[in-house]
């Protein structure tokens, strides 16, 4: 027991000082670049608008459950079906927190050619679609033309999307998007966006990462993997079985894929793990089969599974071994208690920042108990994995006509609408989300 409180010690020490940078850059993005940027480039299906996808996706810091909202939305606000999926291949492979904690616990080879695997198998998936999708996709961009014509609007849509500075376009409507004023006010929201959702985000699967790891450490046997090593693509095969299925963020690999190195796993397998596990699991397939079609799904996984062991072929058989040494090794064979006061430090606000995200959704939820009335109506809905995914069913719910409250309790995965609504304008805007509803 005490060698994997050492050990999860050791990874969290290790990663910190890198996750509260990358947080802070997420905030940044998250606060300073504006929504519209994502789909003012993304409308062509073209390559073009697939390699602008790709190249956003890869910096964003969102989970393979977070960034099905965002790419539904990304395709509902006019991206075309080859840019949201390349989007959703790239964006939970890697992100700007995952990057340089990968570079904090496997070293700079694997910091560099994490994203760059990202970018290209994204890139890969979205010539896919425009090449297999064509007549698909022509019929959904038709019933978009219809619903934009027959949809309810604010009387401020404009049919063409020429929205005033400041305003952006939603559903074919041009509605303010709420953005505090100011540098400073910018800033605050970073750090709020970073620390706060984020974590809520994040830090539940981020802690099961470290704990598998410190397991894997602890309990298997060491050089398990070695005896297969002659047999590379073996190891990949049955990392990608295991990986596929498995919900891992971006994140939360990393620890994983350290301790399954140091047990004697290939470097190449390694990788694999790490674009696999976040980037495909089933609730995502699911998803992406519902709102996107069978044929983009095929050539969603098709990317994936052929980009990870492609890569992870390349990283074994053409790339130097001593490149792709865990750095970590000999730290992980030593005491937790190594670490400087700085790494403490930054463990103990970042375990502190996820104490309150935690504590703030426990109050959240004992206070939806207390505001449940006769007239709150209860929609369950299947497929909510993290803090985005309740904001994004908050925020689309809540744009409903005659809807006055909406929350969601991530942990039962209901929400509660208050309003005089028609229930199937609500079941049908889950579904546009990109989620299940299920009573």
């Amino acid at each position: 027991m005490e060698e994997i409180f050492d050990t999860f010690l050791m990874l969290l020490h290790e990663m910190s000082p890198y996750l509260l940078l990358g947080f802070f850059i997420a905030g940044l993005l998250h606060s300073f670049v504006p929504e519209s940027l994502y789909t003012r480039h993304l409308a062509n299906n073209d390559m073009k608008s697939v390699i602008k996808a790709a190249a956003i996706g890869v910096p964003l810091p969102l989970c393979s459950c977070g960034v099905l909202p965002t790419g539904v939305s990304l395709r509902n606000n006019g991206a075309s079906r080859a840019s949201a999926t390349s989007f959703l291949i790239a964006t939970p492979q890697t992100g700007v927190d995952s990057i340089v904690a990968t570079y904090s616990l496997l070293g700079l080879a694997f910091a560099v050619i994490r994203p760059i695997a990202a970018l290209v198998t994204a890139m890969f998936g979205g010539f896919l679609v425009i090449k297999v999708d064509e007549k698909e996709d022509a019929k959904t961009e038709n019933k978009e033309q219809e619903h934009d014509e027959h949809d309810h609007c604010d009387s401020d849509c404009d049919g063409d999307c020429d929205c005033a500075k400041g305003v952006e376009c939603h559903d074919g409507c041009c509605t303010p998007h709420e953005v505090p004023a100011g540098f400073w006010g910018r800033l605050a929201e970073a750090f709020r966006y970073g620390f706060f959702d984020m974590m809520k985000s994040m830090g539940k699967w981020l802690v099961v990462g470290l704990v598998v790891a410190a397991l894997i450490t602890a309990f298997v046997p060491n050089e398990f993997f070695a005896r297969y090593a002659q047999y590379p693509l073996l190891n990949m095969l049955v990392v990608l079985v295991i990986s596929v299925p498995m919900y891992v963020c971006a994140t939360g690999s990393i620890p994983i894929a350290l301790s399954l190195m140091l047990k004697g796993l290939s470097p190449g397998a390694a990788l694999v793990l790490l674009m696999a596990g976040p980037a495909a699991n089933f609730a995502s397939i699911l998803v992406i089969r519902r709102a996107f079609g069978s044929k983009a799904t095929i050539a969603y996984l098709t990317a994936i599974i052929i980009g990870a062991i492609g890569f992870g072929l390349v990283v074994d058989y053409l790339l130097p071994a001593e490149w792709f040494t865990p750095h970590m090794a000999a730290q992980m064979a030593s005491c937790s208690h190594c670490a400087s006061w700085f790494n403490v430090v930054c463990s103990v606000v970042l375990v502190a920042s996820m104490a309150v995200a935690w504590g703030s959704m426990l109050i959240k939820r004992k206070s939806i108990k207390k505001n449940i009335t006769t007239m709150t109506k209860e929609y369950k809905i299947k497929g909510m994995m993290c803090a985005h995914c309740q904001q994004s069913v908050e925020k689309g719910l809540g744009s409903l006509e005659g809807v006055t409250k909406v929350t969601v309790d991530l942990t039962k995965g209901v929400a509660y609408v208050d309003g005089d609504v028609n229930p199937q304008a609500v079941i049908e805007k889950i579904k546009q989300l990109g989620y299940e509803y299920v009573g």
